[in-house]
């Protein structure tokens, strides 16, 4: 099933236009780096401000959030782009695939967060569980970040 959609996605029109058009995927591929900056820097200078001092953190939360979730929104749109191009290949590469995997185990850290912390969170205090939280994140994000430049040599 997997291997179906990838094969669908990289004969697709989309694909066809990544791989036919000689701007495209340097252009996704520069957006998608650029959105990895964001992301990443976003989530890490939150992770750090919990991690360094909680009380701290709250400040710092909703704009460094923001920055990640613009990241993300041009992660999302890029890496279709990238990943159709040669989707066959690439969406079976162990280092892809770890990516996928950190980036799911970053998503899933950040929504149990909000949940647990929100109140937390608009009380201006977090509990010293947090620091947990922001480790994982840490370490998760980054470990996306590390797979995805480590796919282009596996």
């Amino acid at each position: 099933m997997y291997q179906a959609v990838l094969a669908t996605l990289e004969a697709s029109a989309l694909g066809q236009l990544a791989r036919g058009l000689s701007w495209l995927y340097p252009l996704a591929n520069l957006l998608h780096v650029l959105g990895a900056a964001l992301l990443v820097g976003g989530i890490a200078v939150f992770d750090l401000a919990v991690l360094l001092r909680r009380d701290g953190a709250v400040p710092v939360h909703r704009v460094a959030l923001g920055v990640a979730a613009f990241g993300l929104a041009l992660q999302i749109p890029t890496g279709v782009v990238l990943l159709s191009a040669e989707a066959t290949a690439a969406g079976m590469n162990p280092a892809f695939l770890f990516k996928l995997a950190m980036i799911g185990l970053g998503v899933l850290n950040v929504a149990v967060f909000h949940f647990r912390f929100r109140r937390a969170l608009l009380d201006g205090v977090l509990p010293p569980a947090a620091t947990l939280y922001a480790a994982l994140s840490f370490l998760a994000w980054t470990l996306a970040l590390l797979a995805g430049r480590a796919i282009a040599y596996l």
